[in-house]
């Protein structure tokens, strides 16, 4: 254990017992693809005082690290559980945890056609902007985005905008369920200007092996609707779900339930 994850209690004798937080990232401690604030920091290094806490997001470590390990502080120091990839990378007090893998799980064969058809399908996308980066492959899942990862962030703001009205993540989430309906898949639409795609199960529930442990488990997402990749963790019957629209929401709910 570092000297960092030492200066807490250790987790069996935080003074709220058995419970942990765990929170999604863009849109819950940090704005979309955007940095957590002092403030956000302070209050979650007060509530680890309290409880165990940890974030469960659909990146990949890399990008939960570029938001939320400010100041070259390492993520997985700044909580007691870091789930990447909803869990599929997961590390308990630093220390690295069992990962899976999706291209071992659903293989090259079946994969090429499901790619293939996706950049088929941006190809004759008719949408105002495109820029690059469409299909994202990481080690749990892949993460489709019809404007492209490589957008800027007034150009995320203005699809945002655009698909709320025209539903183009929610129409080709359909095709492809339609498409693959044989391969066990699902498709979560999340953040801003994406979709993610991972084996049945592997949502965000999946980091749940994780913390069994633990007698209360809150967790504080803002894509809680059903099709947001928040969606089954926060219906799941192991957790306690609480829904928020922007950080500030967020600390506001933990000011409240923890006195802080």
């Amino acid at each position: 254990m570092s000297s960092i994850h030492a200066q807490y209690p250790p987790l069996d004798s935080r003074p709220i017992k058995n419970t942990v937080c765990l929170f999604d990232v863009d849109g819950t401690l940090t704005p979309a693809r955007r940095t957590v604030s002092p403030e956000m920091l302070s209050l979650l290094q007060q509530l680890r005082r309290k409880v165990a806490i940890g974030f469960v997001g659909g990146s990949d470590l890399i990008k939960q690290q570029e938001q939320l390990g400010v100041n070259g502080a390492n993520v997985i120091d700044m909580f007691d559980f870091c789930f990447a990839e909803n869990g599929l990378t997961a590390y308990r007090q630093g220390v690295a945890l069992p990962s899976n893998s999706f291209i071992q799980w659903l293989g090259e064969a079946r994969y090429k056609p499901l790619a293939n058809f996706i950049l088929h399908y941006i190809a004759d996308l008719d949408i105002p902007l495109k820029r690059g980066t469409f299909i994202e492959f990481r080690n749990g899942m892949i993460n489709v985005s019809p404007i492209g990862r490589n957008a800027s962030i007034q150009e995320r703001n203005e699809f945002e905008a655009y698909d709320k009205v025209h539903k183009v993540r929610e129409t080709m989430v359909e095709k492809l369920k339609e498409r693959f309906e044989d391969y066990g898949l699902t498709f979560s639409i999340g953040g801003q200007i994406s979709f993610d795609v991972f084996p049945n199960g592997w949502d965000k529930t999946y980091c749940l092996q994780h913390v069994g442990g633990f007698e209360t488990v809150h967790f504080f997402g803002d894509k809680t609707y059903k099709g947001g990749n928040d969606y089954e963790i926060f219906e799941d019957q192991r957790t306690i779900g609480h829904t928020v629209t922007k950080p500030e929401d967020t600390m506001v709910e933990l000011k409240t339930l923890f006195d802080l």
